[in-house]
């Protein structure tokens, strides 16, 4: 996994809603093909950001409580990648995508991101 943090319930709060960098949570599972092909990719590009931005995976078919977290982000299909910012929400990609598509929206992602610590309070949870 290298760069790519595996999460789940448990540690979701402290990993994804109270990190204080960019967060771009994977949400996945091992029966979908386009997550496995997808892998790699995630796993190469982590580690090319790792400075900039903080990568997790969470196993939407794991337990009943990891797939409570993806239906409460409202996920639909997978993979499918949601951004945080101090624990909010910024963004969202669907599907399987080549690398520098992913890298595209990234850059875009770290863009709000700066703006977001700029202009963020604490998320109260």
């Amino acid at each position: 996994m290298g760069s790519v943090l595996e999460v789940n319930a448990d540690d979701w709060e402290r990993e994804v809603l109270r990190s204080d960098m960019l967060t771009v949570v994977d949400f996945w599972h091992n029966r979908c093909p386009w997550c496995i092909r997808f892998d790699p990719i995630i796993n190469e590009v982590a580690e090319e950001y790792k400075d900039k931005i903080k990568f997790v995976k969470l196993n939407v078919l794991q337990n009943p409580s990891n797939r409570e977290i993806a239906i409460r982000h409202g996920i639909m299909s997978t993979p499918t990648l949601l951004f945080f910012c101090k624990g909010r929400s910024v963004g969202q990609a669907v599907g399987f995508m080549p690398k520098e598509h992913l890298k595209k929206i990234l850059d875009d992602m770290f863009e709000r991101h700066t703006d977001c610590i700029k202009q963020s309070t604490e998320l109260k949870t």
